[in-house]
């Protein structure tokens, strides 16, 4: 079960169909999990003075950040843990990087999900591999390298 929680209303303004772009990608990145159709998350979509709180309070960073993970323990299971969005932060990343919200958002979904199912990207190595899998599920939507130019090469 994906629990998606708008509680920024700017998502639905710039994004109408903004549950269905974050419902589909987190499916996809959670289909290269082991964990079945049993797995259970929840997805906010929130302001960026929300998410920098968040990161305030749980990183010690007291700066907006696009998307943060909280892992959810193993007794919570089959609950993965929550993923939260800045809404003005992925935007202003989306018009810098010349691509359309729906684009990054699914990539930040992606990220998210996979920080749930273990992946981390702390050295060289675990930034290749959880990126290079980033772009196979990207892929698999018909969405450009979130790591190439705009036009979609690298």
């Amino acid at each position: 079960m994906i629990d998606i929680e708008v509680e920024d209303e700017a998502w639905t303004a710039a994004l109408p169909e903004v549950g269905s772009v974050v419902e589909r990608a987190a499916r996809a990145a959670l289909a290269h999990g082991d964990l079945g159709a049993d797995a259970a998350l929840t997805v906010l979509l929130t302001s960026d003075e929300a998410v920098r709180d968040l990161n305030a309070r749980f990183r010690g960073k007291d700066r907006a950040t696009n998307v943060l993970s909280f892992p959810a323990p193993e007794t919570a299971a089959p609950h993965l843990g929550d993923i939260a969005l800045a809404r003005g932060v992925c935007a202003v990343e989306a018009e810098a990087q010349g691509k359309p919200l729906e684009h990054h958002l699914s990539h930040l979904v992606a990220h998210g999900v996979l920080h749930l199912l273990g992946w981390d990207h702390e050295t060289d190595d675990e930034a290749e591999e959880m990126e290079g899998l980033e772009r196979r599920i990207l892929a698999e939507m018909d969405i450009p390298d979130p790591y190439g130019s705009p036009d979609g090469t690298a």
